[in-house]
This record gives structure tokens, sequence and C-alpha cells, in this order.
């Protein structure tokens, strides 16, 4: 009997693993009399004490000289949950944070030298950028380290900080690197929210707009009609802000069946294509709510030329945008490169590469709902870049 050598068995490993994690919303969660920690703590499997290893961001630290102190009392308090492995780590904020593996390897190295297991935890205070290289860090460490997170922008508490999504930069392109690693619990501390500069403030109402325009029209004329409490630093507000939009982006990722993005669609990315472009090129002189709402923008316009919303809507919108203070134009849109083609248009390859070589880029239709486009020609964005300038000086 001839052998056959092109014989092949195959077996299939068939498992399915639920995620669960909450968001909480409070205030000074490092309070020994607030429980939201310790009660979230004594959920998780393992045997407690739990060891943590807590990274600060610089800029909070700044602005919150004692959180350093508060984390460590509350560790006291509840020292039967909870221990700290050392004093909290403090590393930069901002872009700076992710754009290379500096910061990560400084979470390595604390990591190693107090000997965190797989049991131990990691906890970041701060904005989303430092929140995605930490987590970054933490699910290499052990194949993962559990980490809650609190973030302390708006951005952060609305968007970034509340999702799966974990990465760094990498030769100009945002988020080149990354893994999807679900934390263990994110806090919403809006103590946190009084001491951001105005361009933070506003920053975070950018993703607000892009939730809005996208999934929910009543949602987008609510913010239309608190924009001045908002211009007025008005914290309820902002919180009612922040926890409609958080509720928004983990109603998408919990039920839109494809929370680790194994498509190719990115459907919560409106104005997204151009924003993380104009990043790049403003070497991150542009907030990333910024840019996002310049990208909006100008995704309004297309989406206008596309015959997915009317005109005025648009006008609407972007009236809107620059009422809150956030930019609808940069000089940047007309950079070009030495071939004379406009340098924001390598964002539609870099995003189509990202998203696994199909381009999907969602655009509203109407206002408060989403389609999807799977090219976006040239022309239809040079047009719209010079309507956009015309629109900015116009105003």
């Amino acid at each position: 009997m001839a052998n056959n050598h092109h014989a092949s068995f195959e077996t299939k490993v068939s498992f399915t693993i639920p995620f669960q994690y909450p968001v909480v919303f409070s205030h000074d969660i490092f309070s020994p009399d607030n429980p939201a920690l310790s009660d979230c703590l004594r959920t998780l499997t393992g045997k407690p004490p739990f060891r943590a290893l807590t990274v600060i961001d610089s800029g909070v630290d700044e602005y919150h000289p004692e959180i350093k102190t508060k984390v460590q009392e509350y560790a006291r308090h509840h020292s039967s949950i909870l221990e700290t492995a050392t004093e909290p780590l403090i590393l930069p904020g901002g872009e700076v944070a992710k754009n290379n593996f500096t910061e990560v390897q400084k979470i390595i190295a604390a990591s190693h030298q107090h000997q965190l297991c797989r049991q131990s935890l990691i906890i970041c205070i701060g904005g989303g950028s430092l929140l995605d290289a930490v987590g970054f860090a933490a699910a290499l460490i052990h194949r993962g380290l559990r980490l809650i997170r609190v973030p302390t922008t708006v951005l952060a508490q609305n968007d970034s900080g509340i999702g799966v999504k974990n990465g760094i930069n990498l030769r100009g392109i945002k988020n080149f690197l990354g893994v999807f690693a679900p934390p263990a619990a994110v806090f919403n501390d809006a103590l946190f929210l009084p001491t951001l500069d105005d361009r933070d403030w506003r920053s975070g109402i950018a993703e607000a707009f892009k939730v809005g325009i996208i999934k929910d029209c009543a949602f987008l004329e609510w913010l239309r009609d608190h924009l001045e409490s908002l211009n007025r630093r008005d914290l309820a507000t902002m919180e009612t802000l922040i926890r409609r939009c958080a509720e928004l982006h983990t109603n998408h990722i919990a039920t839109a069946g494809d929370p680790f993005e194994f498509g190719s669609a990115r459907p919560l990315d409106f104005g997204h294509w151009a924003g993380h472009k104009l990043e790049s090129l403003s070497v991150n002189q542009l907030r990333h709510g910024e840019a996002v709402a310049i990208g909006m923008a100008l995704d309004l316009l297309n989406a206008v030329q596309f015959g997915f919303i009317e005109d005025n809507h648009a006008d609407i919108m972007i009236r809107a945008l620059k009422q809150i203070g956030l930019p609808a134009w940069s000089p940047l849109l007309r950079q070009t490169d030495a071939n004379g083609h406009l340098r924001v248009l390598e964002g539609i390859d870099e995003f189509r590469q990202h998203l696994g070589g199909t381009l999907h880029i969602t655009m509203p239709c109407p206002l408060g709902a989403k389609t999807e486009v799977d090219k976006l020609p040239s022309t239809v964005v040079e047009s719209s870049i010079d309507r956009l300038q015309h629109y900015d000086s116009d105003h």
C-alpha cells in the first residue's frame, strides 16, 4: 500500500472568553471612605491583597500634587485588598508618552524591579496618551497584567480611556503598534476636570460631537443646546456629556459585534483619517480632539458632496464646533510633498492600511446616523478643503 505523503489531519480549537469590566463615575475615588475602588477589587480573581504599581501623568501630578499621597493612604486604609508595590511612578503625559518605546520600557522595568506577577495590578492615572502607553506595556508584561484606568481628561473619560485599545505611535503613524486588551475597570473621577486647561476641556467635546453626528441626533441637539454652559466650564454639564458619550461608546463596543475590530471597518472613527494625519503633520502641536474637529469639518463637507447630508446641516455642525472653540481649519491641509501632492491625503492610505487593506470611511447619513464609503477621491477632498478654507475666513 502506497504511503500518502500529502495526507493531513486537522483538529479545531474553539473557545470564547466573556469580557466584562465596570466603567464607574464617581468623585474623589482615592478618598478612604469612597468604596468604589475597593469594592471593584474584591470582584477580581486571585488572592488579595493585590500588589499594584501606580503610574501618574506628570501633568496630573503638577495640578494634583496630593494624588501620590492619597493613593498610598488609600492602600493603607484598604490594606486587606490593595498593596502598593512602590511609590507612584511619574511619567510625562501628552502624545510624547506614546511616540516611542521610552515610557513603555520604564513601566516594564519598574514591573520587573518590583516583582509584579500575573495577579498584580497597574493603576494608571492620566490622560489618554499615557493610558494608551501604559495599557500597551501592561498587556506585554507576563502576557497581560490587569489594568485599572483612571482617566483624567474629558477625552479620556468619554472616549479613549474607556475602550479596549492600547498602543503607541511609530514612524509618524498614529497607533501603529498596539493591542486590544480590556481594562479590569475604569474610574471616571470628575474632580480631575476643573484643572484642565481650556484646550483640553474643549478637545474632549470633539469626540462627543463625533459620536452624536454618527449615532445619536438627540444627543447632538443636547450638545448644541448646552454650548454656552460648556463654554462656561460648568462641571455638571460636562459630567452629563461624558456619561452619555461614554455610554454610546461602550454600547458600541459591547453590541456592534466586532469589539476587537477583526473586520475592516472602524465606525467610531468619523473624522479620524484626516485627524490622525494632521496630528502627525503638526508634530502633535494639535491636540487629538482639535485635529479630529478639523477632520470632522472636512468629512462633513465630503458627506455633502456624496449627497449624504444637507449643506445647511454641515454648516450648522461646523458653526457649533467653532462656537465651542474647536478649530475647523488648519494650514496643514494645504501642506504638500516634493511632488506637490497634499500631505493630508496620505492619511487615506494610512487609514486603509490600519483597517487591513480595505478602505471604510464613516460618514453621517443623515445627521445622527452613519454610512460608509470605500472610496474617497482626492478631487472630493480637495474641493472640501477649498470650501473649508473659504468657510473659515468667511465665518
